[in-house]
């Protein structure tokens, strides 16, 4: 059945990379398009949390501390669809992207130890934007198009080390890199050439997070927990050009290209500010679990990209607070396989920290903010391996200010394949 269910997982995932346009969310216009946080299916069927939880054949995107307590060689790879329904007023439009979350091994290191290495988004573009300017009869004077595509992916590499019997600690470094495109096109009626502003952009940088967890059980078998990560201040550094040139579009909208008027060079950087996380929870092992969670950073910075020249955009401090958790009737159940199901759920409340200009004041900027509702299904598989299954609903943005209200569905499947530790010598008997 593994074996099939492999066989299926890299069919989707081949699909899923072929077109893996990640985002249809005109928010990612802005910086480097759409950040996504790095979670496992299982995390955010819980509204995001983790920090302060570990488990023994587990992954865990948000503390690498986590590792000191892995006990098997897992590996997981997950996949998303999202589906998208935007409001502007009275105007409504949908639109659904497939793609791949992340794939990633995780494996102890002796008794004390454990690692994980992975492939995960860290934003994504992919938005299509229209704005027209009508006469007193209706008829368009002038149309302007916004379009982007690309994104940025980061590889990683983590570390756990058991310090002493409720203590861990954690690294890990990560180098992001990838590419976007974003371009203007602008035209006037009775004009016969159009004008297009193309940027594209390389994206290249390096991050180092430092964890740590701390685990107590009491003398009724509850444990209590609670963990912390710094994610070290860091830059992306953006290279490109930037062309300016005059085209003509035909019947079918395709284009021509004309003239070039200007090219320019771009180098700029992204800034990310420290990102702290903070966590507490309780539970019982393989029973149920809680937790809560609180993420902070203070405003980003970005210089050289199209969407900072026109003050669209600007960015505040960002936070985000979680409450999740699970619950298995009993994991060793014979009579009922729906007693070893995990159950999850959690609530997500997120100040994105993205501040958008609507109304063409400079002193009008609205806040977008993400709320998010999810629960998901941990279905065991032979040999501690499981299929994991999310649900998330939620609404970023408003319709105040002339901004858009996103209205999101994200369904997550994910496959955690456990395997025997590779650095345990087997034994014949």
């Amino acid at each position: 059945m593994i074996k099939n269910l492999v066989f299926v997982f890299l069919l989707l995932a081949s699909f899923a990379i072929s077109a893996q346009r990640t985002s249809s969310s005109p928010y990612s216009f802005f910086g480097i398009g759409e950040e996504f946080t790095p979670n496992t299916i299982e995390q955010s069927a819980m509204g995001g949390i983790g920090v302060a939880f570990s488990h023994y054949k587990y992954l865990n995107f948000l503390n690498p501390a986590a590792y000191a307590d892995l006990r098997y060689t897992t590996y997981s790879f997950g996949i998303l669809n999202s589906n998208l329904t935007l409001k502007n007023g009275a105007t409504k439009q949908t639109g659904n992207t497939t793609s791949l979350s992340y794939f990633a091994l995780a494996f102890p290191i002796g008794k004390k130890m454990g690692a994980s290495v992975g492939l995960q988004p860290l934003s994504s573009i992919g938005y299509s934007l229209n704005n027209s300017i009508t006469d007193s009869n209706g008829d368009i004077t002038r149309l302007t198009s916004f379009t982007g595509s690309g994104g940025v992916s980061r590889v990683y590499l983590s570390f756990g080390l058991k310090l002493t019997k409720e203590i861990t600690f954690g690294l890990e470094a990560s180098s992001s890199f990838g590419n976007v495109e974003n371009s203007v096109s602008e035209q006037k009626a009775n004009v016969s050439l159009a004008s297009k502003y193309n940027e594209t952009l390389k994206v290249r940088g390096g991050s180092l997070r430092l964890g740590t967890q701390f685990n107590k059980q009491l003398k009724n078998e509850t444990t209590i927990s609670a963990g912390a990560t710094v994610k070290l201040g860091h830059d992306l550094r953006v290279t490109g050009n930037e062309y300016l040139y005059s085209l003509t579009f035909t019947s079918d909208r395709s284009e021509i290209s004309r003239d070039t008027i200007s090219q320019t060079t771009i180098t700029g950087r992204y800034n990310l500010p420290v990102k702290t996380t903070l966590g507490f929870g309780m539970g019982k092992f393989d029973k149920w679990y809680v937790g809560l969670e609180y993420e902070g950073q203070a405003a980003i910075g970005t210089s050289g990209f199209l969407s900072t020249s026109n003050a669209a955009f600007r960015y505040g401090d960002s936070n985000r607070f979680s409450l999740g958790g699970f619950y298995i009737p009993k994991i060793n159940s014979i009579s009922s396989y729906f007693d070893r199901i995990t159950y999850r759920a959690g609530l997500r409340f997120e100040k994105t920290g993205l501040l958008i200009n609507g109304s063409g004041s400079n002193a009008n900027f609205t806040e977008v903010d993400d709320f998010g509702m999810s629960f998901g299904l941990g279905i065991p598989l032979k040999q501690l391996s499981t299929l994991n299954m999310g649900f998330e609903f939620g609404k970023r943005g408003t319709t105040s200010n002339n901004l858009i209200q996103e209205n999101y569905f994200n369904f997550r499947l994910g496959l955690s394949l456990t395997d025997i530790n590779w650095f345990q010598k087997r034994k014949i008997d």
